[in-house]
């Protein structure tokens, strides 16, 4: 399994593609040999070829706008192939973050997404749909995420697991890999700090209370490949920093 930088965690550094550029340099400083490309600046596949080239890193997964990957499907596999990108990553479902009652993007969402992800397929790319909390939140006796699972074929779609926001919704993201078996080749990994007054916010890896050496064991198990460190917020702290700390407990652990 090889640990990964989400760029998200970084978003701030990449607005121009003169910063996004030196931010694939400090990300290759701090040790790591791939990046999640998400949160960036518009950018031409073949600049992105060449400056993961100059930095040896590779970009293993995204983040593309659902809207795009369905009306321009073979373009956004053509374009992630110049950058030797085989999984394509959708964020979320868009329009579930304006409905009151998040179950009711599902049907529509499957709908939509099945001709897209079943041609990814075909042209030889693969689809990751990353999870947040609300989508165990909502559904009935299966929430989302298990209904989502059940409505894909498992060589067409699979799981960016962020298994922070799994354990912040109550959920177990061990049990949730290993239901997710094979379907989770790429995770997210960020840590879960607690506040005094009991809220729950992110850290670094290895710097709060998720049991790391457990679902480290939990995604090899499960057959993932790579890890992504991501941090949405660093609450005032240098995010290149927390990325540092991140990668450093994780190599700790043997894995870079």
């Amino acid at each position: 399994m090889k640990i990964g930088a989400q760029l998200f965690t970084v978003r701030d550094y990449c607005k121009t593609t003169d910063d996004f550029a030196q931010t694939l340099k400090r990300v290759a400083e701090i040790g790591y040999t791939s990046v999640q490309v998400s949160g960036t600046c518009a950018y031409d596949p073949k600049w992105l070829a060449e400056e993961l080239k100059k930095n040896n890193l590779t970009c293993d997964l995204t983040h593309t706008g659902f809207d795009r990957m369905c009306a321009e499907t073979d373009t956004v596999v053509a374009e992630h192939k110049i950058f030797g990108c085989y999984y394509l990553g959708l964020g979320s479902m868009p329009a579930m973050w304006g409905m009151e009652d998040k179950f009711q993007a599902l049907a529509p969402f499957i709908e939509q997404a099945k001709p897209m992800v079943k041609r990814v397929h075909e042209l030889g790319g693969k689809v990751m749909y990353h999870n947040h909390d609300v989508e165990y939140y909502f559904g009935g006796e299966r929430n989302m995420m298990e209904r989502l699972s059940d409505a894909f074929d498992a060589d067409e779609l699979g799981f960016t697991l962020d298994t922070y926001w799994v354990q912040y919704s109550g959920h177990d993201p061990i049990k949730e890999l290993e239901r997710l078996s094979g379907r989770v080749d790429c995770i997210h990994l960020k840590d879960m700090e607690l506040l005094p007054d009991g809220k729950k916010r992110f850290a670094p890896v290895g710097h709060g209370v998720m049991d790391f050496d457990a679902i480290l064991a939990a995604a090899e198990k499960a057959g993932t490949k790579y890890a992504f460190v991501e941090q949405d917020d660093c609450f005032g702290e240098d995010p290149f920093d927390c990325l540092k700390k991140s990668y450093d407990f994780l190599a700790s652990r043997g894995y870079r």
